[in-house]
């Protein structure tokens, strides 16, 4: 299972899918489900569901496809690209990375975000996080021409040119493992679910949008009117001298549970899990003898925030992962973390039966 998810987590962190450009991903996924012989849907946003029926509560078991990047706002007479951001991007970490201008399979374009020569930084210059707006892309191109030749055009999607990288002998470092490695564990649990003999109707599903705002999962969940929703994405490692009074989430340290999330600026939302999903879990991963990280953070939001609210309300609980350097070009993850929450969901599923009780008196 760990060697299935390095494959599909370093395959997946190499293909390009800005939030809204999600297409190639999708595809991607789909092909992997296929080859298990898995069948998916995708609906007219661009989310992809599988449906594995069953008995008792249904569960929306869902990661987000997306990842955060730019837009081409505009290409200078001088071919220089500028660009305006979509998600959470941090703009101290941009200067100097290569990005990756996605106009079409085999037809993208390397480039990469200007950082002021060194010789020429002014003492004043030399702290100073220098704002997106300010910062341009240099494609090695010398005019507006050549870049529209090329393709390119305002509104084409950019990203943090693509990289999986193995450290050490668990660790994968790279772009989007947020979220493509919690699709890696969706796609060992659709390989389990179609062999299961038992269990809950459970749909698998990928979804859009998630870093524009959180969009994507509330229009799949108002289709699927699930009971229960469990949601994967990364938790903050908490592990290294600038997170640690953040929290006590360790890499490697096994899969995390949410307790409390809270955007606090912004998008005012977030998520309190429902006892009956905090009270599975806890039982799952005491019976099964996996370590169960907790997890409390203001700062923190996943689409889960809205899904929650469907119809008459859903049994809701944010799962995951912890994750060293979040939104940055470089994150890293565990692959015994991904490994531990496989085991963990699939266990968990399988407690799910007709009498699974969701009334919140039976819990509190």
């Amino acid at each position: 299972m760990k060697d299935r998810l390095r494959q599909n987590t370093m395959g997946l962190m190499q293909v390009p899918g800005l939030s809204g450009h999600e297409d190639r991903v999708r595809r991607d996924i789909r092909m992997r489900l296929d080859e298990m012989g898995v069948q998916s849907k995708t609906d007219r946003l661009g989310n992809l569901v599988a449906h594995f029926p069953g008995e008792g509560p249904s569960v929306m078991l869902f990661a987000h496809m997306d990842q955060l990047g730019f837009i081409v706002r505009k290409i200078e007479a001088d071919g220089l690209i500028r660009l305006e951001r979509l998600g959470g991007v941090p703009e101290r970490a941009l200067a100097a990375q290569e990005v990756l201008i996605c106009v079409g399979e085999g037809r993208d374009v390397r480039g990469v975000i200007a950082n002021k020569s060194h010789h020429a930084t002014t003492p004043d210059e030399k702290y100073r996080v220098v704002p997106y707006p300010e910062l341009y892309v240099d494609v090695g191109m010398t005019s507006a021409e050549a870049v529209h030749a090329a393709g390119i055009r305002i509104g084409t999607p950019v990203v943090y040119a693509p990289q999986a990288v193995a450290l050490g002998q668990n660790r994968i470092l790279g772009t989007s493992v947020d979220d493509r490695a919690a699709c890696a564990v969706l796609l060992e649990l659709a390989r389990v679910l179609k062999g299961r003999a038992a269990g809950p109707p459970v749909h698998l599903a990928f979804t859009v949008l998630e870093e524009f705002n959180l969009r994507g999962a509330q229009p799949l969940a108002q289709a699927l009117q699930p009971d229960i929703a469990i949601q994967l994405d990364l938790m903050l490692a908490t592990d290294t001298p600038d997170m640690a009074a953040r929290g006590d989430m360790v890499l490697g340290g096994g899969p995390g549970m949410s307790l409390y999330s809270f955007h606090g600026r912004g998008t005012l939302n977030g998520v309190i899990p429902h006892p009956a999903m905090v009270d599975l879990f806890e039982r799952t991963a005491e019976a099964q003898g996996i370590p169960l990280q907790r997890s409390a953070q203001v700062g923190v939001l996943t689409d889960l925030s809205y899904v929650q609210l469907v119809g008459q309300g859903v049994a809701s609980i944010d799962m995951g992962f912890p994750m060293r350097y979040s939104h940055s070009a470089r994150e890293l993850c565990d692959l015994n973390d991904l490994a531990a929450l496989t085991r963990l969901l699939d266990a968990a599923l399988a407690q799910i039966g007709p009498d699974f009780s969701l009334e919140r008196d039976d819990y509190t």
